[in-house]
């Protein structure tokens, strides 16, 4: 069963990295003086979310799979509202 944990786990961490990149995402104010620093800090949560992602539906179940597209498409939409500083 190792096989089927490493798939368990995989899941766990795109799904956990996906919220960590909401939160993050919440911090993102343009009028901020920081907002720059808030943005670059975004952009590698944001990119390192998306490869576990990426990384998640090699292994990913039928039933994990749309999940997981579904949080790559709502990762681009998010990095999509921001102005690049």
């Amino acid at each position: 069963m190792p096989y089927h944990k490493d798939k368990q786990q995989a899941y766990q961490a795109a799904e956990q990295g996906y919220h960590h990149t909401i939160e993050v995402s919440k911090q993102l104010d343009a009028s901020n003086s920081e907002y720059g620093v808030f943005y670059n800090h975004f952009m590698t949560e944001n990119e390192k979310a998306c490869q576990q992602i990426q990384n998640a539906l090699e292994t990913a179940s039928e039933h994990q799979q749309p999940q997981l597209m579904n949080y790559l498409r709502e990762l681009q939409q998010l990095q999509d509202q921001f102005p690049k500083p």
